[in-house]
């Protein structure tokens, strides 16, 4: 009997944790990178956020993430490139406007607003 009264207060207080809000900064947003467009084009997210860049399986051409203007301070950044089956993260720490594009397809944009 006891046991179960241990267990059960154990799932209570599992259940609490995952009824509560995500800590500021803790949150991931996912972005697919297919071949010539990033889904989605606008994100608006909260400082602290990663972003999750996932290559779709069927490519067929070689994408990568670029860091093309920033908020002031930050250091730009670049994904490798792959055609499939590739990940990237980059959290964003510093609030403002993040304008990223794929250095082999030009056409292929995204803007990221970080807000505090």
């Amino acid at each position: 009997m006891r046991r179960l009264l241990i267990t059960g207060a154990a799932c209570a207080l599992a259940l609490n944790a995952a009824m509560l809000p995500a800590q500021a900064g803790s949150t991931t947003k996912k972005v697919t990178v297919g071949d010539d467009y990033y889904g989605p084009t606008k994100l608006t997210v909260r400082k602290g956020t990663t972003i999750k860049w996932v290559w779709l399986e069927g490519n067929v051409n070689s994408h990568n993430v670029k860091l093309k203007k920033g908020p002031r301070g930050v250091k730009r950044f670049k994904s490798a490139s792959a055609a499939s089956q590739f990940t990237y993260k980059k959290r964003l720490t510093v609030p403002g406007t993040y304008y990223l594009v794929c250095t082999l397809h030009q056409t292929m944009t995204m803007k990221v607003v970080v807000k505090k």
